[in-house]
């Protein structure tokens, strides 16, 4: 079913073309479309990984994504989205280009309105989730889907985000596999490695623990227990630092789980 405001800028479209006379500005396309709604502006930005591109709409960012060039973008945005692009002559509106750039650096008041409109309510949920993760820190793809309310859907967790269309300010990278390794990601294992390792996660370190079967890190002075990366644990001195292959080994030996990283459900 065509939207609404789709519908009648299509329907002005059509005037237009079937009015006889001069022709009219080759800009009276692009402007109806982006008023009415149904087109998205873009500009490219340089990030950690190389240069993307950011769409948006009056509804907030809409997509970013890795191109070779603007025609690139343009072919590969109008199938994923159903609607056009347009080139930002300026670039990103300056309100914009700031709060995308706090957004990126982990910076804290970062507001940034995204356009998650064209999701199903749970790609929404997961990815709303995805976005409480710190910068610098990592969560499970079960702790998502445990978050959530939906305990068993890991796997449906995992092409929620292997879906994301604001991966870099929707942080789906900061989601890893519970047993350690890093996993999928929209741009590639690669790319994700280079982003964590540009926030400070230990990766290498986070590699140890796994084969350790090592998940959770503890305070015997607070008694509480965290994940590995959760800034709480990150200043628990070495000589006070216990750790716990499982919440349920942590939970036996009475210890709490963190109240800022969650690793396990409050009792």
């Amino acid at each position: 079913m065509i939207k609404p405001r789709a519908h009648i800028a299509n329907w002005i479209v059509q005037a237009l073309s079937g009015l006889r006379g001069p022709r009219a500005p080759r800009a009276i396309l692009p402007a109806v479309l982006l008023r009415t709604g149904v087109a998205d502006r873009y500009s490219r930005l340089d990030t950690p990984i190389g240069p993307v591109f950011v769409a948006y709409n009056r509804s907030g960012i809409s997509a970013v994504m890795r191109a070779a060039t603007a025609a690139d973008f343009e072919r590969e945005f109008h199938p994923r989205f159903g609607r056009s692009s347009y080139a930002a002559a300026a670039g990103l509106p300056r309100g914009l280009a700031q709060a995308v750039g706090r957004r990126m650096h982990g910076l804290p008041r970062a507001r940034l309105r995204l356009d998650l409109s064209r999701l199903t309510a749970f790609e929404r949920t997961v990815l709303l989730k995805a976005l409480e993760i710190p910068h610098g820190e990592v969560r499970p793809y079960a702790w998502i889907a445990r978050e959530i309310g939906r305990p068993r859907a890991v796997r449906a967790v995992g092409t929620a985000l292997a879906g994301n269309p604001i991966p870099l300010l929707i942080p789906c990278h900061r989601v890893i596999r519970s047993g350690g390794r890093v996993g999928d990601y929209v741009f590639g294992s690669r790319y994700k490695r280079a982003l964590l390792k540009t926030e400070g996660v230990d990766l290498t370190l986070l590699a140890k623990l796994a084969r350790a079967g090592i998940h959770f890190v503890g305070s015997n002075t607070t008694q509480i227990f965290c994940y590995p990366t959760c800034q709480r644990a990150r200043r628990i001195a070495r000589s006070h630092r216990v750790v716990f292959r499982t919440a349920a080994a942590a939970a036996a030996t009475g210890y709490r789980p963190c109240m800022v990283c969650r690793p396990a459900r409050a009792a």
